[in-house]
């Protein structure tokens, strides 16, 4: 019998305004989430009570949208919350505000290097992909040691955890941005010793 070392829950936060507009963007303190992000991360909270009763800790990245969604939690699992350092969105640089629409508007040239190396390219100012995985395969490697045998939930944002589940599922990582992970889902992440088991992926309950 296999013993889990560790089980994450990944919850993206709930919409914003930028979000329903595809912009992409990486500020901690705007925008905050919508009426529509509070109300998906209501059901959630709910959802994952009922799904998962018991939870060890609630960490949220430092964003605005991702603590205002950990509160929501929090209040529902009668339990604190706590800041984590390395969960921040992937930083936009130059695209940063824009839709892929603008960027191909606006900077064509930048775009069309993108996609002809999309692990190691990316505008100035922003993340690689490349530099994204190392991040967040290493801040959720210490997440998992530092709550052996626990439950947790993690409140971050979309690259964030396409690049866990391409990590675990050996997804390369140019190919992880096709991973669909919407606002208010949970996508559950089992850990044991050598390698990580996917439970469930961007679960949006009805």
């Amino acid at each position: 019998m296999f013993r889990r070392k560790c089980k994450i829950i990944f919850v993206r936060h709930g919409s914003t305004i930028y979000n329903e507009q595809g912009r992409l963007f990486d500020a901690e303190d705007y925008p905050p989430i919508t009426q529509k992000g509070k109300d998906q991360m209501e059901n959630l909270a709910k959802w994952l009570l009922y799904k998962t009763p018991h939870v060890d800790k609630i960490y949220t990245s430092s964003a605005l949208r991702a603590i205002q969604s950990a509160r929501i939690l929090s209040k529902e699992y009668d339990l604190e919350y706590e800041i984590i350092d390395g969960m921040y969105d992937r930083k936009s640089g130059l695209w940063g505000g824009l839709t892929f629409e603008q960027i191909e508007e606006k900077y064509p040239d930048m775009l069309h290097k993108y996609h002809e190396n999309p692990y190691e390219y990316w505008p100035e100012g922003g993340e690689p992909t490349q530099a994204l995985r190392e991040r967040v395969d290493a801040i959720v490697s210490e997440m998992v040691a530092l709550n052996e045998y626990k439950t947790i939930i993690v409140v971050t944002h979309e690259d964030v955890i396409q690049s866990v589940i391409a990590s675990i599922l050996g997804v390369p990582p140019e190919h992880q941005g096709k991973i669909l992970i919407p606002t208010g889902s949970a996508t559950q992440i089992n850990f044991y010793s050598n390698w990580a088991t996917l439970g469930y992926c961007a679960h949006v309950p009805q």
